[in-house]
């Protein structure tokens, strides 16, 4: 599959709603939630006002003019929250663009840009069931923390 990486336009960030909540893991056998869950305050705190703070990031897929995925970091105090230093990560791919090593790919490139923004690592939350940790350690993320349901996973650049 023939696809494109490029940095995400200040005009496209509103799109990162969209991303978000296609972001979010739902297992097997669960019904997804409404589209109005990305509206509350511990999931706004991904895209609210986003390109406005310091550390805001983001990089889009595309596969025939159509952005397919996003990866975006922003320093925020999230689920995967390291240090005030230490930029959160988001992604997100339609589903019937996974599998094609299009994750991967933006996550390569979001690491090789935070690390020429002068970061020094990156970190993200992920349920414990969620099938794309594998992928997260094949770019660099280990484990650093865990709860009930989640992995803290950080990435040095």
């Amino acid at each position: 599959m023939e696809y494109t990486i490029r940095e995400m336009l200040s005009s496209e960030y509103p799109l990162l709603d969209e991303f978000l909540y296609n972001a979010i893991f739902i297992p097997m056998g669960v019904t997804p939630p409404p589209k109005s869950i990305i509206e509350n305050d511990e999931l706004q705190v991904y895209v609210k006002d986003f390109g406005k703070h310091k550390g805001d990031l983001a990089i889009v897929a595309n596969v025939n003019d159509k952005i397919i995925g996003a990866v975006w970091v922003r320093i925020m105090n999230d689920y995967g929250h390291i240090d005030d230093d230490t930029p959160s990560l988001a992604i997100s791919l339609y589903k019937e663009y996974r599998g094609n090593g299009i994750g991967t790919a933006l996550m390569r490139n979001i690491l090789l840009l935070l690390k020429q923004s002068g970061y020094r690592h990156v970190s993200l939350a992920v349920q414990k069931a969620n099938y794309a940790i594998s992928m997260y350690k094949k770019v660099g993320f280990k484990i650093v923390d865990e709860n009930a349901e989640e992995y803290i996973m950080l990435c040095d650049l």
